[in-house]
């Protein structure tokens, strides 16, 4: 059995792993601005975390990759992302801690083969899952989309900026979003150089179709390219260039979604670099990374 102390490293990594960062520093300053943000969100994070890591340990998955925190990211993600579309009910607890635990088991299913990284996509399939059911048999528990702002507003740079980096989480806190910034820059300097790449690249790219200013400020745009540039980023030229075109995809992917009326979750960032991937094989079969 794990120490407490272990277990909080555990827990950070967990946290941390969301941005690729394994460092328990990394996930406890993500998680100060979630708290900072909702405390809410703070503790389905959390629950989410804890949940979906013990499914590991009682499964008897990996002592490593649970140390490392790569089987509590995804029930991360679920417990905010629960928390974002259902009313807080006994029942919404219960399921979050299904979809964790599914995350969990969907996971092992993708470490067990070598062909394509699972990165959020345990998340984003069990997510799917959860609303689905919900849909059908229980719509009462979802909460309602929130309404269109047709006010005309301005793009502020620095808020799309930073909610897009936030947004990795469901945050839309400026404050949450440099908090996320600082806790990967105290474990890269490179995935920090890519972080802001990610976030910024996307709001240049997305006005072109003409995405209005409320979508850009909110950070929709940028999360799905924060993730492909840390997910992509190393320190060569060439990488910059293969980020640029997942970032771009991304963003395209996510427009697509949105006028379909998707929830797209973290989908756009996993297709974008699976097909960046695929075709760096296609180059380079011997040095494209798997």
């Amino acid at each position: 059995m794990f120490s407490v102390y272990n277990s909080l490293l555990v827990l950070g990594r967990g946290i941390g792993q969301v941005m690729f960062q394994n460092n328990a520093l990394s996930g406890l300053l993500m998680l100060i601005g979630i708290f900072l943000n909702s405390w809410e969100m703070g503790i389905l994070a959390v629950s989410g975390n804890i949940i979906s890591t013990l499914t590991a340990h009682f499964s008897g998955y990996g002592r490593d990759d649970i140390k490392d925190g790569l089987y509590g990211f995804n029930g991360t993600l679920v417990g905010i992302a629960v928390g974002v579309f259902m009313e807080l009910s006994i029942g919404f607890l219960l399921l979050m801690a299904v979809a964790s635990c599914i995350s969990t088991w969907i996971a092992r299913l993708f470490n067990l083969q070598r062909s394509l990284p699972g990165f959020t996509a345990p998340f984003i399939l069990s997510v799917w899952g959860l609303l689905g059911f919900c849909t059908w048999i229980m719509p009462d528990i979802l909460l309602a989309s929130d309404a269109v702002n047709d006010i005309i507003q301005g793009i502020n740079y620095f808020q799309a900026f930073s909610f897009g980096i936030g947004q990795v989480m469901f945050q839309g806190n400026i404050w949450t979003g440099l908090l996320f910034l600082v806790g990967i820059l105290v474990n890269s300097r490179t995935a920090a150089f890519y972080t802001v790449i990610g976030a910024f690249l996307p709001i240049l790219l997305a006005v072109l179709p003409g995405i209005d200013a409320e979508t850009l400020n909110m950070g929709l745009m940028g999360y799905n390219g924060v993730l492909c540039a840390i997910a992509l980023g190393n320190r060569t030229l060439k990488s910059l260039v293969w980020v640029s075109c997942s970032v771009l995809l991304s963003v395209i992917l996510q427009i697509i979604g949105m006028s379909l009326e998707i929830t797209t979750l973290t989908a756009p960032f996993v297709v974008s670099v699976w097909v960046i991937m695929g075709i760096q094989k296609l180059v380079n079969p011997k040095t494209a990374k798997c």
